[in-house]
């Protein structure tokens, strides 16, 4: 049966065929908002990170990887691009690739060996962060006093992060992290950018437009590096997770799994 539906001037041609039920199992989904490890200083706000390669962390880091590997994941992305992870992963593999602190490591490819994983999908994509052109038309339109009460927002969650590190475990910091709540309030400073601009000038809309780019491609590499019925574990910076999140929420035949529910308590 064809169905003729009128929408203003425009006609829309619908044809009509039997129901066909999808059996297809949905993919799991567990984004893991991870702080660096490495101290790399490419963000604005860093976790300070002591020696996870010391005995006390190791032993946090198993912890938490043995809780994560009862999800039964079968498959596992990390923040670094194909390429890295391939070769890094294959020499990790074959215990020849030097100690390294980076999450990608610590929790990303010790959980994939494991589990006995083959591989680990490099997901990063670069991208532009224009930050700059923020800062200098709040600066000329007196909207400083806007990012500045958005950027104390981080800069105390990032300091929490330091304490709690400091005087708990990993696995409490990584519980923070990854609490929904924290994730959207993390998110919060990017939509705070778009009150900078006006007109056809508008940098705090260009900055948005940048990080949602970035973190879309990343999430396209993540959907398409699973097949229906896989478990995924993704290892990645926590300020990415609230678009991840939703990403992976949002997306047919995904199901995301909350993070917390896995992590030691």
């Amino acid at each position: 049966m064809r169905l003729f539906v009128f929408i203003g001037s425009a006609v829309l041609f619908f044809c009509a065929t039997p129901a066909v039920a999808d059996t297809a199992a949905p993919v799991q989904v567990m984004i893991v908002g991870t702080y660096h490890m490495n101290n790399p200083g490419r963000d604005m706000h860093d976790v300070q990170s002591d020696n996870v390669l010391a005995p006390k962390r190791q032993a946090e880091i198993a912890h938490i990887v043995d809780r994560i590997a009862q999800f039964r994941p079968t498959v596992v992305d990390v923040e670094w691009p194909k390429d890295i992870v391939d070769k890094r992963y294959a020499n990790y593999l074959a215990n020849t690739l030097p100690p390294s602190r980076d999450e990608s490591v610590q929790l990303g490819f010790r959980l994939a060996k494991q589990m006995h994983l083959a591989r680990v999908n490099g997901i990063d994509v670069d991208g532009e962060f224009p930050y700059e052109p923020v800062e200098n038309y709040a600066r000329a339109h007196r909207k400083m006093a806007l990012l500045k009460t958005a950027d104390d927002k981080i800069a105390a969650q990032v300091a929490h992060w330091n304490a709690v590190l400091a005087h708990g475990t990993i696995g409490d910091a990584l519980r923070s992290m990854n609490d929904p709540a924290v994730a959207a309030s993390d998110h919060a400073f990017y939509r705070t950018t778009l009150e900078i601009g006006d007109g056809a000038n508008q940098p705090g809309a260009d900055l948005l437009t940048a990080w949602y780019k970035r973190n879309f491609y990343i999430c396209a590499h993540l959907l398409q590096a699973a097949s229906p019925g896989d478990r995924v574990v993704v290892f990645y910076g926590s300020g990415h997770a609230f678009l991840l999140r939703q990403c992976v929420s949002e997306t047919p035949g995904f199901r995301l799994v909350e993070t917390n529910a896995w992590l030691p308590g």
